[in-house]
């Protein structure tokens, strides 16, 4: 029993940081549209009365405005994955720890979606991004080149389909 209090322990962990990391992408993606918004209606600055407000996003000289909108945009879509996915997670390791045990069938039918989705979301976001950079490239000036990283994780999405099996192994030797 020693070894289950220890996975409950690491399914608190899991939803403590899933929360967190959900929270943070969220905020970042708002932040992102925020900036958009902000570059779209306050390109330089606004006047009120005889103080001027300068937006929220303020253009270094060597970048251009239409890179700012694709770096904000590919932002935008690669956070709000990144919380979808954070969001999986955290119901995983909920559901986990109302059952008190990884070993069933509903929890590992689970594991091996979140494992599915953490290779398919991210590859997902990724092309999307590039997508969004290749048409804002194509429709906005002197954008430079932006590269959405390597955020795809398969190793991890593999590795929770493998445990995913084993948890319904575990479950169908509890039989």
């Amino acid at each position: 029993m020693k070894t289950l209090e220890t996975l409950q322990k690491l399914s608190k962990l899991g939803r403590i940081l899933s929360k967190i990391v959900r929270i943070v992408c969220l905020v970042g993606a708002i932040a992102c549209a925020a900036g958009i918004i902000s570059l779209a209606l306050f390109p330089d600055s606004v006047k009120i009365g005889n103080v001027t407000v300068y937006g929220l996003v303020k253009l270094p000289e060597n970048i251009s405005a239409g890179t700012c909108y694709t770096a904000l945009a590919m932002g935008l879509i690669l956070c709000a994955g990144e919380t979808a996915l954070a969001r999986l997670a955290e119901k995983y390791f909920m559901r986990e720890l109302t059952a008190g045990t990884p070993f069933t069938f509903d929890g590992a039918k689970e594991l091996i979606r979140l494992g599915i989705c953490a290779i398919c979301i991210p590859l997902g976001t990724k092309i999307l991004a590039e997508i969004t950079y290749g048409v804002m490239a194509h429709l906005m000036q002197d954008v430079a080149k932006l590269d959405p990283g390597d955020a795809v994780s398969v190793g991890l999405g593999v590795m929770m389909i493998v445990a995913g099996l084993l948890c319904r192994y575990g479950a169908e030797s509890k039989r």
